[in-house]
């Protein structure tokens, strides 16, 4: 079973930035496709972005231009570096292995106007 821990979520102001960071375990990492989901109260979960094992990406709409999705294989990472955050970024976001589906617990960001 792969073991996602998300950190580096907290309160920011609107125009900051914040960088999420997943630790995954497991030496299956390398192979898996990675992903950064949000969810806020009564809306569903959305893909954010997402990095394949040979490094090509996807984000959405909301997103591009702001936020850009990385990863480290020899440390087991993915990252998400958040720019420009505005108000309606704020949420709970989740690290997915979208190989092996699996879930992190989730990181709050706050972003204040």
């Amino acid at each position: 079973q792969v073991q996602l821990v998300e950190s580096g979520g907290g309160l920011v102001q609107a125009g900051g930035s914040l960088r999420l960071s997943c630790a995954a375990s497991g030496s299956i990492f390398s192979i898996a496709t990675m992903g950064w989901y949000r969810q806020t109260p009564g809306k569903q979960r959305e893909l954010v972005a997402a990095i394949t094992s040979g490094g090509g990406t996807n984000y959405a709409d909301s997103v591009k231009g702001r936020f850009t999705i990385s990863r480290d294989n020899a440390k087991n990472t993915v990252y998400l570096q958040m720019n420009i955050l505005k108000p309606e970024d704020t949420a709970v976001y989740y690290c997915k292995d979208m190989t092996f589906i699996s879930w992190g617990q989730g990181t709050q960001v706050t972003v204040s106007s």
